[in-house]
């Protein structure tokens, strides 16, 4: 059976989730706008839903607007600020950001928005003195990833939000990594947008959320239908809206003694990998990070050549996010660690599940080694 250790770019739908998906894909097809009972029961579903998301952060069921993803979602909350403010033209986000956010404030600055991007340490920890140097008068929002997605450290996302509220600045937070490995309170972290993402908790692709506060101003992206709170026009994707909700729930439900024994197999992998590989250097150990990711680099090789032959033998991992396959190129948090380029080439990450296993651990291990060996050959010779 391959080994799946790819949990941060795609997890394994739930089965509760696909079976409770299939109705909606089937007989019950009704638009939930529709005012008759067939469109009225498919709406109570997308309102449970909506309490199940809003459960997982602790939020109140109307502050979640429902989204095709997390791109969508920080889309919606950044542009959605920034046009609800027009007189500011200011952003702040970090150099570690997912490239959902990467992308659109590079493309927010050719459209004339001042984009400041805040560093972080070696650790990925985000450089909070230079955070609060950066904001000004003119500053709209503060974007930060709240666990990162290549090496999962966490940023103090309460101190992120201190500062704001120093300067009367909102604050933005990409949860799609964080939610459901660490707790995320809506009503002690005084964040008033927080992005989620259905596929990263074991529900389906396609169905996402943003989280706004009470009477956060935003400005829609798009324009069409009344469809949540008119921020997101057009008809939902109930089946994956109902996949999101049950994931959601499940997600809360998880106890602290799973979340541990995640981080146990975690740790020890990391520990038996350094242990039999001289070269091997896991990188982002001093900071928080969430329990299910490890970014381990080998030196002076290649990672996608490590990939490639992991993949022949079952082992499904990635280098840095998935969505920056293909490049020869160490990623750009990687880069903005600080981490040496030798390093930092032959970086893997490593994230598991709830479904992965002590035995599974031990078999890749066992087949990293001899990947590794294979490779360190051809380059001493």
């Amino acid at each position: 059976m391959p080994i799946y250790l790819d949990n941060n770019a795609s997890t394994r739908p739930l089965d509760g989730v696909v079976e409770a998906m299939k109705p909606l894909l089937g007989a019950e097809y009704a638009n939930p706008s529709s005012l008759h009972r067939f469109g009225q029961q498919v709406r109570y579903k997308v309102e449970c839903a909506r309490e199940q998301v809003a459960g997982l952060i602790n939020a109140d069921p109307k502050e979640i607007i429902f989204t095709s993803g997390g791109t969508e979602s920080i889309n919606l909350a950044i542009r959605g600020v920034l046009a609800a403010q027009p007189a500011k033209r200011h952003l702040i986000t970090s150099a570690v950001e997912h490239s959902a956010v990467g992308r659109l404030a590079a493309q927010l600055a050719r459209e004339g928005c001042r984009v400041d991007e805040v560093r972080v340490d070696c650790e990925g920890r985000l450089d909070l003195a230079e955070l609060e140097e950066k904001v000004t008068e003119d500053t709209a929002l503060i974007s930060v990833i709240h666990a990162n997605n290549e090496t999962g450290v966490i940023i103090d996302a309460e101190r992120v939000c201190e500062i704001a509220a120093r300067h009367g600045v909102r604050v933005h937070l990409d949860a799609v990594q964080s939610a459901g490995k660490v707790a995320v309170n809506v009503r002690e972290l005084p964040a008033p947008l927080l992005s989620l993402s259905a596929h990263k908790i074991h529900g389906p692709k396609g169905a996402g959320a943003l989280y706004v506060r009470g009477r956060t101003r935003l400005t829609p992206l798009t324009f069409g239908g009344r469809q949540e709170r008119d921020l997101r026009p057009g008809t939902e994707n109930v089946p994956a809206i109902i996949g999101f909700g049950i994931a959601a729930e499940e997600a809360a439900a998880l106890g602290p003694e799973r979340i541990d024994s995640i981080r146990h197999l975690r740790d020890d992998f990391e520990a038996r990998v350094q242990a039999a590989i001289s070269i091997a250097k896991v990188i982002g150990t001093e900071g928080e990070r969430v329990c299910n990711t490890s970014n381990i680099g080998f030196e002076r090789l290649q990672a996608e050549a490590i990939l490639i032959l992991l993949s022949e033998r079952g082992i499904y991992a990635s280098a840095g996010a998935a969505c920056s396959s293909g490049s020869l190129e160490p990623s750009h948090v990687l880069r903005a660690m600080g981490i040496d380029p030798q390093l930092a080439h032959g970086a893997i990450r490593f994230s598991l599940s709830r479904f992965t296993t002590e035995a599974e651990i031990d078999q890749t291990l066992a087949v990293l080694v001899e990947v590794i060996e294979r490779l360190s050959g051809m380059v001493t010779t």
